[in-house]
């Protein structure tokens, strides 16, 4: 009988139940760990062997390797001690959900290749609807729907295709982009704006970084002379990316303003609500996203702080049209009868990648697990966890909180200038008992304190607090 290499069915199940031992270890003891990781560049790449292996080793072996060489260059960003840069917040239902769909391998690129990829993740855009309380625009039964892409940087791609698309009437697809189009954002938008212009054959230079106000918000007054100014220099504006919670700082523009605007200049309205847009399951937190009626498209990311792992972005478009256009193309090897029958969804028309996951199960583990109750509850706990620490900063008159913190972002300084600060920083993420990131508001180097993992807890928050006091001090004392 020839020699088989597979790992047996009996094989699979001895090392499956070995992982998932170890994933609910790691998620006990993972606040124990170093949050971020100590490793020096090239530390891990020398410990591994320069060749591949002849024969293939035992399992217990690579998993041993994995605890010993890997996990120490891991940075932990499921430790409740982790509030830098934005939450990734996983959950159990989401890597159970995660599992299966390794586990089915499916590639669901058309209907056809897998119905239930693409019915589940329909329905479940469609859920979020009314999860989010989004605009009835974004149904997939009206003219627009929802599709999950790797993130929203993808989202943007997207957006600007489409928005190149309608403005062009098809041209620029056909003929390239003559360098005419023009598009506009704030200057606190997320770099992936500035790269998707670049990509999209827009240009850079065609991207308009526009002022904010002293809450870091775009001034629809801004927009509104620049795409006149444009207008009188001959050029054609395409479209206008708004945030609502911007990476900085999570300032919020006025929808209203900007989507009025946008409606009477015919100018495409992408809104960008990576992080902030899972705060809508929460009635109380809609007021946000107010004038999102105006989008034209919207993306939020659920595996940000909706307890989905990455990846997993939600796009919505409110009229669907342009965007297959753009991105729709049909060779031979890939026609099929439900998709000539037109009764159908075939997500690679609504993407960059022909290929795609089978993405929505984990979301959809996730919503059932949780159910709107239970995703409110821990949202809300989060915000309510980073008003106290803002509340907290702002008693200490050693610190400042530089901007009202709208949900769970939390930015501020020490008063003794950006130099200290940057050593703060330092000396606080050197520790390893917690992890901050940093921006620039104002030309002021600002710290960053983002309360979302998925167990993070007042007491995580109030020693978080008590070791940036007592870092300070140190500090201080040192004459740093």
């Amino acid at each position: 009988m020839p020699t088989s290499y597979h790992m047996t069915p009996e094989e699979f199940r001895r090392h499956g139940h070995a992982i998932v031992d170890w994933i609910a270890d790691y998620h006990r003891r993972v606040e124990s760990l170093p949050v971020l990781s100590p490793v020096a560049p090239g530390q891990l790449q020398a410990a591994l062997p320069a060749s591949p292996p002849r024969q293939g080793e035992p399992f217990e072996a690579i998993l041993a390797d994995f605890e010993r060489l890997l996990l120490p260059g891991i940075t932990h960003w499921q430790s409740p001690r982790f509030f830098a840069f934005f939450p990734a917040n996983t959950s159990g239902p989401s890597l159970l959900g995660e599992f299966l769909t390794a586990g089915l391998g499916v590639q669901g690129m058309l209907w056809a290749t897998s119905p239930a990829c693409t019915e589940l993740e329909t329905h479940v855009l469609d859920w979020l609807v009314d999860l989010l309380g989004l605009p009835d625009a974004f149904r997939s039964h009206s003219t627009g729907g929802g599709v999950i892409q790797d993130s929203a940087s993808s989202s943007v791609l997207c957006a600007i295709v489409a928005a190149r698309e309608r403005t062009t009437q098809g041209a620029a697809s056909r003929r390239g982009v003559e360098g005419r189009l023009v598009a506009y954002t704030s200057t606190q938008a997320h770099s992936s704006v500035e790269k998707a212009v670049g990509i999209a054959g827009l240009g850079r230079h065609n991207l308009r970084l526009l002022d904010t106000d002293n809450r870091y918000a775009l001034q629809p007054e801004a927009l509104a002379r620049q795409i006149a100014a444009d207008r009188a220099a001959g050029l054609q504006p395409c479209m206008v990316c708004a945030t609502v919670g911007t990476t900085s700082s999570n300032a919020v523009d006025p929808l209203p303003e900007i989507g009025a605007i946008c409606r009477q200049e015919n100018v495409w309205l992408h809104v960008d609500a990576a992080m902030a847009g899972t705060a809508a399951v929460c009635p109380e937190f809609r007021h946000l996203q107010a004038g999102l009626e105006f989008a034209d498209s919207y993306a939020f990311n659920p595996h940000k702080w909706m307890f989905t792992n990455f990846d997993c972005g939600c796009f919505y478009v409110a009229d669907r049209s342009a965007l297959i256009r753009a991105l729709s193309i049909l060779p031979e090897y890939l026609r099929n009868q439900a998709t000539q029958s037109g009764a159908v969804i075939d997500y690679r028309d609504w993407q960059i990648p022909l290929g795609r996951r089978f993405r929505a199960l984990k979301l959809w583990f996730v919503i059932r697990h949780y159910g709107a109750e239970g995703l409110q509850h821990h949202i809300r706990r989060h915000v309510e966890l980073a008003q106290g620490f803002a509340r907290d900063v702002a008693a200490d008159p050693r610190f400042e909180v530089v901007v009202p913190p709208p949900l769970n972002l939390v930015c501020f300084r020490h008063r003794a200038g950006d130099a200290f600060n940057e050593a703060l920083l330092e000396r606080l993420n050197r520790s390893g008992r917690l992890f901050l990131s940093h921006t620039k508001l104002g030309g002021r180097f600002v710290l960053r304190f983002c309360v979302g993992q998925t167990h993070t807890e007042e007491s995580h928050v109030a020693d978080a607090w008590r070791e940036i006091q007592s870092a300070a001090e140190a500090l201080a004392h040192a004459g740093g």
